[in-house]
């Protein structure tokens, strides 16, 4: 018998493990609420109902599997040796080896996924298949095909699927559903009567800048040559506004030209050009308006270096020309936007208040999170970046980066999007500082799971007025309103019925 050790289920939980029980469930609740216990106790209920079984948890970074293992390893009376940790750096021999004796399997999905396609596993003895951060069930994620070799191969299947933002429409929400086999929803948020006493205050505060009349006047200048290139767009059946047109709008039109090629419409050539000069002058205009002059151009400089016609006929022109040149002169003047002087004085205002406060900083973009990492540091704030593996990190090291901000005297952590989902913080931070905003609902909710866990914390907003950093920032709130309610009303809904409504 398998019992749990050193843990008390909190209420919601035992709620939401009773839907578990009898349905391949999507549980939905906010980051640091306890997800990873729901896996415990579904997972401890089947190998107690099956006891010849094993059950597997999948999770996408190994740091995250870590944290699996650890919670097992904690709060159950398994024994150590068979819950084990498998990803790629394990040799597949190995892996096969290590399965055959093991009670609970962690692994990323990409692990198991080859292992299946290679018949080096089967999956015919496991009662639980528990996928940690479901979003990535979409398409052709290794989730999606691991989920389908599982219904074909488990005797006793049961799928518990796990996420703080499965997707803010019907459409992605049905299809999570739809790949993974799932019968039925569980959600709570912070409005949740049996959720909210476990949950801290958060402080929400928005800080606004405005772009200094030299920015907003190379803004104008580039913007000029937008609507000059979109003008010509009226001759490829464009009939939008031109100040309406997105990045979205140049996507579909690519598409669109695309076909025209195939089918023998040569004058389309120009019209594929066409767009890609525009979504690299819009490109160029959100470097402005949102991270940095000095991203733009470090952005002009890999232009010159760009071989395609887009980018050659861009730099061509005089007008683009000038744009690089004043740039250039505004950086020599020490012009930069005013996010990193409000970013500063909002770090250097909470340390005053707080010497040992944790804060940690989101951006979008690598070259904004180098240039304030070398503001802070210049102001003798201790502070350390997270950076992906891509970036030169190992999964190993970044734990350690982790660890650094969690045990030392940093005061400040700040990264890219490895920081919303990658690794967990485990006590949080006191303030989430967002120098970016954020369209995607998703990120929006993973960013703000990474405060407040432990103790009351505040999550800043940093907005550049009148720009796209507020577009951004209303289209995630809404989507997330959206998500909620979707959810909830799926609660009460017959899924089977839901799954194939058209």
């Amino acid at each position: 018998m398998f019992n749990l050790v050193n843990f008390q289920p909190r209420e919601y939980q035992l709620s939401i493990l009773e839907t578990c029980k009898n349905n391949n469930t999507l549980v939905v609740l906010p980051t640091g609420t306890g997800k990873t216990a729901i896996a415990l106790l579904l997972g401890l209920e089947r190998l107690n109902k099956f006891p010849e079984s094993k059950i597997l948890l999948l999770s996408p970074t190994k740091p995250l599997c870590q944290q699996h293992i650890n919670t097992f390893k904690q709060h159950t009376n398994i024994q150590e040796d068979k819950i084990i940790l498998l990803t790629g750096l394990t040799k597949p021999e190995e892996r096969s080896k290590l399965i055959k004796d093991a009670k609970v399997i962690v692994a990323t999905p990409q692990t198991i996924q080859k292992d299946l396609e290679h018949n080096r596993v089967s999956l015919n003895e496991f009662s639980m298949l528990c996928i940690d951060e479901a979003h990535r069930s979409r398409q052709n994620f290794a989730n999606t095909h691991v989920a389908k070799y599982y219904f074909e191969q488990a005797l006793n299947p049961r799928v518990l699927a796990l996420t703080a933002s499965p997707g803010g429409t019907l459409e992605k929400i049905k299809e999570i559903m739809k790949n993974l086999n799932l019968e039925a929803v569980e959600i709570r948020s912070e409005l949740d009567k049996d959720v909210k006493p476990y949950l801290q205050k958060r402080e929400i505060e928005w800080v606004n800048v405005e772009l200094p009349r030299e920015l907003l006047n190379l803004h104008a200048l580039i913007k000029k040559i937008y609507l000059e290139k979109a003008k010509q767009l009226r001759n490829l059946g464009v009939t939008k506004p031109l100040n309406l047109i997105g990045k979205k709008d140049l996507l579909l039109l690519q598409q669109k030209l695309r076909k025209e090629i195939f089918e023998k419409n040569f004058a389309a050539y120009h019209g594929i050009s066409l767009t890609a000069q525009l979504m690299k002058i819009d490109y160029a205009l959100e470097l402005l308006e949102i991270q940095s002059l000095s991203s733009l151009n470090r952005y002009f400089e890999k232009l010159k270096e760009d071989k395609s016609k887009a980018a050659k006929s861009l730099l061509k022109l005089k007008e683009f020309q000038n744009i690089i040149k004043l740039t250039n002169e505004l950086i020599n003047k020490n012009v930069e936007h005013p996010k990193f002087a409000k970013l500063l004085e909002i770090v250097k205002n909470e340390l005053n208040l707080n010497p040992s406060i944790k804060i940690m900083i989101f951006a979008n973009y690598r070259d904004t999170v180098q240039n304030i990492l070398n503001l802070l540091k210049q102001n003798n704030i201790k502070v350390i970046k997270l950076i992906g593996q891509k970036e030169g990190l190992t999964q190993k090291q970044q734990i350690n980066v982790i660890r650094k901000f969690e045990e030392e005297d940093y005061n400040v952590l700040i990264g890219t999007q490895i920081l919303e989902e990658g690794i967990d913080v485990l006590g949080g931070a006191n303030i989430a500082l967002f120098y970016d905003s954020v369209a995607s609902e998703i990120r929006k909710i993973q960013r703000t799971g990474r405060v407040a866990r432990l103790i009351a914390g505040k999550i800043i907003f940093l907005i550049t007025k009148n720009t796209r950093d507020e577009a951004y920032f209303w289209a995630g709130y809404q989507k997330e309103k959206r998500m909620k309610k979707i959810l909830y009303s799926l609660r009460d809904k017959n899924i089977e019925e839901f799954l194939n409504e058209k």
